[in-house]
């Protein structure tokens, strides 16, 4: 049986769970369900030699099968990308991982975590920007960062947002590992960051926004193969590449030629969905600290399955960022994501290849 038909099969059971506790009095199953899911065509043998897992409930920000309902409210970590930082902890772990430029030409990620649990370490966790704290809010999370810029920290303070700081509200909820170089050394875990969620009497749960899944998006079905992907932000240092796993139905990251890991578990990073927007940067100061707009839309790249999706991007208030094409909004296929924010002062195709 084939990856695609597999989840297929494991959307339409969720599908069909969620309808009939709907009708014996469930309230909230729904809310956080994925909205389309388009089942190919299988032949009774085929469907008979494997039977699906069953799953009533479907994870909010990657559509994939879950024994419970999520409701816990996302945290959304700043964590560092510069060489010594590498290689990271716990972004394989993640739901949806974006990478974004900080000053200088540094790339930073801004990971969200929902609906995994587990417990080994999340970092090196880094200072944030404007930006980040946005990015955070666009899933109603908890931002989580070690330190901030001028411009974040006055967001925070000014506008009362909710996040955990390892400098000024929440040290005790992160620790310095000694085998790393300070900055690079400041990790936390989920335990911790619901320790500090407490203490700090946040909410704990929440609504995020419904992502649109499809186990077949009609879009690839004319799309142009892209099994081998290069992005560049703007250094030679963050040299970023995927290539297409078609046995696992993943993207499997390199950075600088080499595969980019987990050092929790020594696996590669790897996605479902490939997003590349272009959105304006503007440089703020001397010391060139940026501000990003994702707000306005753009020009924006879609990599599913080896293919290929030239898209826009766009963003409503109190929405996050979706991908439109032929004015119709591009799904995600069931699986991790990870999005890429590069500057619209190139046209796109200076920032990323494929073939």
């Amino acid at each position: 049986m084939t990856q695609r038909l597999r989840i297929a099969m494991q959307l339409t059971l969720a599908a069909v769970l969620v309808g009939l506790t709907a009708c014996s009095g469930g309230s909230k199953e729904t809310t956080n369900q994925s909205t389309e899911t388009v089942v190919p065509t299988s032949s009774a043998s085929e469907t008979a030699s494997e039977t699906p897992p069953s799953a009533a409930f479907l994870a909010p920000l990657t559509g994939l099968p879950v024994e419970t309902e999520v409701t816990s409210r996302p945290f959304a970590v700043s964590i560092n990308n510069l060489a010594p930082a590498r290689p990271q902890s716990g972004l394989t772990q993640a739901d949806t991982v974006w990478e974004v430029l900080a000053e200088g030409g540094i790339t930073r990620f801004v990971a969200i975590f929902q609906s995994k649990e587990f417990t080994d370490p999340i970092g090196p966790v880094r200072s944030i920007r404007p930006y980040f704290i946005q990015i955070g809010e666009f899933y109603n999370g908890i931002v989580v960062h070690a330190g901030a810029s001028n411009d974040a920290f006055a967001i925070l303070q000014q506008q009362h947002k909710e996040d955990l700081d390892e400098i000024t509200n929440a040290g005790a909820y992160f620790y310095r590992d000694k085998s790393r170089k300070a900055p690079h050394n400041v990790y936390t875990t989920l335990e911790k960051l619901r320790a500090g969620t407490e203490k700090r009497k946040y909410k704990a749960t929440a609504e995020v926004p419904i992502m649109t899944y499809n186990a077949a998006p009609p879009a690839l079905a004319t799309a142009a193969s892209a099994n081998q992907i290069e992005i560049k932000f703007m250094l030679s240092d963050y040299k970023v590449s995927y290539a297409y796993d078609s046995a696992k139905a993943v993207y499997a990251r390199s950075i600088n030629g080499k595969p980019h890991i987990d050092k929790n578990n020594d696996q590669q990073l790897t996605a479902t969905n490939l997003v590349v927007l272009n959105a304006k940067h503007d440089i703020k100061d001397s010391v060139g600290r940026l501000v990003v707009d994702l707000d306005k839309g753009g020009d924006a790249i879609l990599f599913q399955e080896g293919k290929v999706i030239p898209c826009q991007w766009e963003r409503k208030n109190g929405d996050v960022i979706r991908l439109v094409k032929d004015g119709q909004e591009l799904p995600f296929l069931p699986g991790v994501t990870y999005y890429h924010v590069v500057p619209n002062s190139s046209s796109l195709d200076k920032h990323v290849t494929y073939q």
